[in-house]
């Protein structure tokens, strides 16, 4: 077929449409698709990847290479060879590693992309089939439902109606509702209704591939990030301010120029982080891989900062705490004659291909299905909304009488059956003894007058039991710092009963008006805000209930992570710091979502939680370890260069130095770390002050080391430089062990093998060197047995302080706590108690009050 002109299309009728694209309202077999498919490519946005050759080009056209660049061209001028072809050298692995590190990471995120993609239902071979929105082609005939992004360009053709948002595309606020005829465009949100569409326009040619160009979106950058890249940037300063000082200094002193200037140029590039976007973005990427071997799909690589902070998670119900595998239970007959007639009546407003779980447990529970249901023919189906709370069938039977049936939400039914006060109160009650019992309820109505009349035919009840896992589960999630908070749409009663098996506790929150107009950009009340924070759980909630809930928890200066599935769940999983798409999610959640579940349960968010701890303590370790190796080396060089005034090493050696520091640096993104018990946020003077003290220990002892070498055993100024070459790389290694842990360096979780591997190699190495005197001169071998003496000793003192500054800092922690405390339990102790406990204590409080003032006992 030949390309349809997407303007002139839009105002075909269906006929034609169809005669345009070559198809029909039976779809395409799958041998079209494929040769439509070769011919029109993917249903997929053209990226414009930059090549190869350019971005390996940009690791050496840039600002930092530039500086080394020009340090090998002083050396050649200066006739240091030896100098030139090391410092080359140092450009080529630089950049080499730092090329590997970026393919590794949008390797990486390529994968986690591709688990991501879209879904598509489309009828192909004349059967009902989920394929790769990718894989669509324009004559393809594909079923749209509540919750779908749109996947292509589609002309409506059958159907009742559907409720597009396209407020992506043309800024309406409101959605808009589409018949038959009309067209939705790609990247559009279905919010109601059902309908079937023909697909006109794929990739790049739909109209927001042509729009697409001209939207630019940046990706957000998260407080540790914004936090690391700062410090990065301060010692950029420092290095730069500290070697201008040097080079006045020693210019006044009369080094030669080009030589100084090559010198402080290497020392320059070895002092900068250089490494640190490497590392930070390897260690994310690995860390979103691994999640998703999880089964849990990170969409943000920022979000793994927020799940390492996350202290609520407020979690849907159905499907997630529960097995949400619905069995029908006890019935109630009110107008129904027998059961069988009851769950007919309830059949008949389902639908099967929508493989919906209730209507699966309806189905199921008719003897014999097929034959029974061949006798009647459904006209038209609308299925369940959030907002109705139930779905609908109007059906003919073989007679020819038409009639409606209607499933859903017991209260909705009892209104539209208008009850009489003693019929509602009994169907009240069928609802609150089955609720009592964990039972949800299904009411079934139906009307033979074109809805003018409703006949309450009675009530089916579905049990939905705990996931196997669920309470250990929590339990976990509990001794992680984590509170939990069922989520549910259910009565009260229910979530209560569940939740009361799950461990949860049973104080559930009921939502009222106070919560909706919180939700509609209200105030939020005082006493509201106490009940949502001490609450175990909220019951018969909205979807816009839960943007609400999440709202208020972080108001009260929570890291609230938030559970969902449906179209109508987006607002919430955006505006949570961590929105969670659980298993089965409509694409609309899951765009919406930073981490998307592909299995059941909460499990996996507990995992995903304690690798996002993980990943987080990683990044701290180095960032603290870059901090301290930046001063060790800077005020060392600077400072000895200002009192003795000569070189304490050569440019050689601070090649080499930033060379071997730099590769074990590389697998901390691989080291084994600790999973903390409680929440972890970025911690500045935590930081600050280790990296500082740990960084001015090191300079201490190179300083020391380099007084003892000079000034006690009169070692010549080459043999003394080849010494502290070998102090920077020793000492440096070993104060990545110390940094990487909390504790003391020898406990658990001991270093990776990747890590010690590493370490151990650059050793080997940079004692090669020195001992065969190779770009340098040599060392005994005594003499480098006791500069890793030395290097030891000073690790335990090192470690020692390093386990000070951390009891002092929890000391400090401690202590705000108390204070924190302290004030707050003096605001109104009384008031915040009995909001707290509720009637329940008010009750306590009077009988003691009325006990005490007949005489009864003080106690």
């Amino acid at each position: 077929m030949q390309p349809v002109d997407a303007k002139s299309f839009e105002s075909l009728d269906l006929n034609a449409s169809f005669q345009a694209l070559e198809s029909s309202d039976k779809g395409l077999s799958s041998s079209e698709a494929s040769t439509r498919l070769a011919q029109f490519g993917s249903n997929l946005l053209e990226e414009k990847e930059t090549p190869l050759w350019r971005r390996l080009i940009s690791y050496f056209w840039a600002p930092i290479p530039w500086m080394i660049e020009v340090a090998a061209v002083l050396s050649a001028i200066n006739g240091d060879w030896k100098s030139f072809f090391v410092i080359f050298a140092m450009l080529l692995i630089n950049g080499g590693i730092g090329f590997w590190e970026e393919k590794g990471a949008n390797d990486a995120l390529k994968a986690l992309k591709n688990q991501l993609a879209l879904k598509a239902r489309v009828l192909r071979d004349q059967q009902w089939q989920s394929i790769d929105a990718a894989q669509l082609v324009p004559g393809d005939v594909v079923r749209l439902r509540l919750g779908d992004i749109l996947p292509a360009d589609i002309k409506l053709i059958s159907g009742d109606y559907l409720s597009v948002d396209q407020s992506a595309l043309t800024g309406e606020s409101l959605p808009v509702n589409k018949k038959p005829g009309d067209v939705a465009y790609s990247g559009t949100i279905a919010k109601q209704g059902e309908m079937l569409g023909l697909v006109y326009e794929t990739g790049s040619a739909t109209f927001f591939g042509r729009t697409a160009s001209l939207v630019q979106k940046a990706a957000p950058v998260s407080h540790f990030q914004k936090a690391v890249l700062n410090i990065g940037n301060f010692l950029i300063v420092l290095a730069l301010s500290l070697s201008l000082l040097l080079i006045v200094v020693e210019l006044f002193r009369g080094l030669p120029f080009l030589t100084l200037l090559t010198f402080v140029l290497v020392v320059v590039v070895a002092s900068i982080p250089v490494a640190m976007p490497a590392v930070l973005s390897v260690t994310m990427a690995l860390g979103a891989l691994a999640l998703s071997r999880m089964k849990a799909i990170v969409s943000k690589l920022t979000s793994i900062e927020e799940m390492a902070g996350v202290d609520i998670l407020c979690s849907d119900k159905t499907g997630t705490l529960t097995q949400n595998i619905i069995t029908l239970g006890e019935s109630a007959l009110f107008a129904a004659q027998n059961e069988q007639e009851l769950i007919l009546a309830a059949a008949l407003a389902s639908k099967a291909e929508d493989a919906d779980a209730i209507d699966n447990a309806v189905l199921a529970g008719l003897p014999d299905r097929d034959k029974t249901l061949a006798a009647f023919t459904q006209d038209k189906f609308i299925p369940f909304d959030p907002i109705s709370k139930r779905t609908e069938g109007q059906l003919h039977g073989s007679d020819g009488k038409k009639f409606r049936v209607s499933k859903g939400a017991p209260q909705v039914l009892i209104e539209m059956a208008k009850l009489a006060d003693a019929e509602r109160a009994k169907a009240e009650k069928v609802v609150e003894d089955a609720a009592a019992k964990g039972f949800r309820t299904l009411g079934v109505v139906r009307s033979d007058d074109d809805a003018q009349n409703w006949r309450f035919l009675g009530i089916l009840s579905l049990l939905d039991p705990p996931r196997v896992d669920s309470k250990q589960t929590i339990m976990e999630a509990q001794e992680h710092g984590i509170e939990v908070k069922m989520v549910t749409g259910d009565h009260q009663a229910i979530a209560s009963e569940i939740a009361g098996q799950l461990n949860l506790g049973t104080h559930i929150l009921t939502v009222d008006n106070r919560l909706s107009k919180f939700a509609e950009g209200g105030v939020l009340p005082q006493a509201l805000g106490d009940e949502i924070e001490h609450s175990d759980g909220f019951a018969q909630v909205f979807p816009e209930h839960k943007y609400a809930i999440v709202k208020a928890l972080q108001q009260r200066g929570h890291i609230v992570a938030m559970t969902g599935d449906g179209v109508n769940d987006a607002p919430a999983l955006k505006q949570a710091d961590v929105g969670i798409a659980v298993s089965g999610a409509t694409d609309a959640a899951r765009g919406a979502a930073a981490l998307i579940l592909t299995a059941p349960g909460l499990n996996v968010i507990v995992k995903a939680v304690e690798e996002a701890r993980r990943i987080f303590e990683r990044m701290t370790s180095y960032t603290v370890y870059r901090i301290a190796m930046t001063l060790d080396i800077l005020f060392f060089v600077v400072v000895a260069m200002l009192i003795f005034n000569s070189y304490p090493l050569t440019a050689i050696m601070v090649v080499l130095l930033s060379l071997l520091d730099d590769i074990p640096i590389m697998t901390i993104a691989w080291d084994h770390t600790a999973v903390k018990k409680s929440p972890v946020h970025w911690e500045m003077p935590r930081v600050l002050s280790l990296s500082s003290a740990m960084g001015l220990l090191a300079f201490a002892g190179t300083f020391g080391l380099y007084l003892l070498t000079r000034f006690v055993f009169h070692i010549p100024l080459p043999e003394a430089q080849s010494i502290m070459f070998l102090q920077l790389i020793a000492g440096g290694h070993l104060m990545l062990f110390l940094t990487r842990v909390r504790g003391p360096f020898w406990r658990p979780p001991h270093p990776a093998p990747i890590l010690l591997l590493a370490i151990l190699g650059t050793q080997i190495v940079g004692v090669a060197i020195v001992g065969f005197g190779w770009l340098m001169t040599a060392v005994p071998w005594t003499t480098i047995g006791l500069v890793w003496a030395y290097n030891v000793v000073w690790m335990l003192l090192a470690d020692f302080a390093k386990l000070g500054i951390h009891r002092l800092m929890d000391h400090e922690a401690a202590h705000q706590s108390r204070f924190l405390r302290t004030l707050n339990h003096s605001l109104h102790p009384a008031l915040t108690q009995l909001e707290r406990d509720g009637a329940g204590f008010q009750r306590n409080i009077r009988q003691a009050f009325t006990h005490f003032m007949r005489g009864g006992d003080s106690k």
